[in-house]
């Protein structure tokens, strides 16, 4: 049986662990430069950096990364997230265009938008997504997939996003409910839910996405309550990683899984009905979704 220790976090930040060999990444490639010059040119954001995404590497090395729209300042504490945060900037009436361009000099066929959490909007950035969303698919005719926060519930924002018929809408859960307060401050674990739920029920043929972190401290027991609760809002793909602490600032790695235990994690996910179900330490919501979208038939 399989268990994940839960350990209460010293009140000094603890240090930091080594990582383990399974860990280690790849040096840059040549075909880093390329995406980087795109990136820097078109003066875009990608959560590739500023999450500091362990992935980045390789997904920039073969000419793909993620774009994240709305600025880089986060109006959110989620105490896992190296994203900035502060005072928010106004929005840049160019991006969606900029993204387009980006998306079509680097050839991508799939294409990925996220954001970072805007609660100082009135939509939280839904109209901006939407017009990303609209400006890609005619540039680029590119399969979408947005990975959006909450935008606090707000049923007209999320419908705002619908409408621009993105083929797969993804919005990460990050942790069990216990650990909600000091993960994911300011988010509510029923409020995710209840965003996969709507997606389902205004465009049934949408494909809905999720994800989390381990090793935060959660339990085999809660995580899988939150995979059940997944499904029974039609979630039809999961991706589960390996947290990493980006600095000595954010909350510390409680546990790092081995990777023959996220073969069994996600073994066990799948017999639950997703139709993809991508697990392992370093999977990410948006690392090779191009290729979890084509294997979950869309």
């Amino acid at each position: 049986m399989l268990e994940i220790l839960d350990q209460t976090p010293a009140e000094q930040p603890a240090p930091r662990r080594r990582l383990p060999p399974w860990l280690k990444r790849p040096l840059p490639q040549p075909g880093m430069m390329f995406t980087s010059s795109v990136i820097e040119d078109l003066r875009l954001e990608t959560v590739c950096e500023s999450a500091k995404c362990p992935n980045r590497t390789e997904c920039w090395s073969q000419q793909t990364a993620t774009f994240m729209i709305l600025g880089n300042v986060c109006t959110r504490p989620c105490g896992f997230c190296s994203v900035p945060k502060g005072k928010t900037e106004a929005l840049e009436q160019d991006e969606p265009e900029r993204v387009a361009e980006a998306a079509e000099r680097l050839g991508l066929k799939y294409v990925v938008i996220t954001s970072v959490t805007r609660d100082d909007l009135p939509d939280g950035g839904a109209e901006h997504f939407y017009r990303c969303v609209l400006a890609v698919r005619k540039r680029t005719g590119a399969t979408i997939e947005v990975l959006t926060p909450d935008f606090l519930g707000k049923s007209a924002a999320i419908d705002r996003v619908i409408e621009a018929r993105p083929e797969v809408f993804n919005h990460n859960t990050e942790t069990v409910p216990r650990l909600y307060h000091r993960v994911r401050r300011n988010a509510e674990y029923q409020r995710t839910l209840d965003l996969l739920a709507r997606v389902k029920q205004r465009a049934p043929d949408m494909k809905t996405k999720s994800g989390l972190m381990l090793g935060l401290g959660e339990t085999i027991e809660e995580l899988f309550d939150v995979l059940a609760d997944l499904r029974s809002v039609g979630c039809d793909m999961l991706t589960l990683g390996q947290y990493l602490q980006p600095t000595p600032a954010h909350l510390p790695v409680e546990r790092y899984l081995p990777p023959e235990e996220f073969d069994e994690i996600g073994a066990r996910a799948r017999t639950l009905g997703f139709s993809l179900v991508a697990s392992g330490p370093f999977v990410r919501s948006s690392y090779h979704a191009g290729e979890m979208a084509e294997a979950a038939g869309h």
